[in-house]
């Protein structure tokens, strides 16, 4: 299953660490990732693939919110279909 995961917060030290620790430990693969800094913000989409995962989308999205609780950011995973539904002009 192809995923989305962005992340919008206040930027520090560690945010794409400890995402894409998160991804590692379940067996997720990164496809792409893009992040930037504007004005003290941080910004990352990140575009994945769980194939080889045992982890369940709804788990997974559990285990990234709550990281990013802990790390002051908000993280959002979807899958790319409805990433896509939700974004088409």
């Amino acid at each position: 299953m192809k995923l989305i995961i962005t992340v919008v917060g206040k930027d520090r030290v560690g945010i794409i660490a400890a995402v894409t620790k998160i991804l590692a430990e379940n067996n997720v693969n990164i496809l792409s990732i893009n992040q930037n800094i504007l004005n003290g913000f941080f910004n990352m989409i990140l575009f994945a693939e769980s194939d080889e995962s045992k982890i369940q989308l709804v788990e997974l999205q559990k285990a990234l919110k709550t990281q990013g609780e802990e790390i002051g950011v908000e993280i959002k995973t979807q899958h790319q279909d409805i990433f896509d539904a939700m974004h088409k002009i």
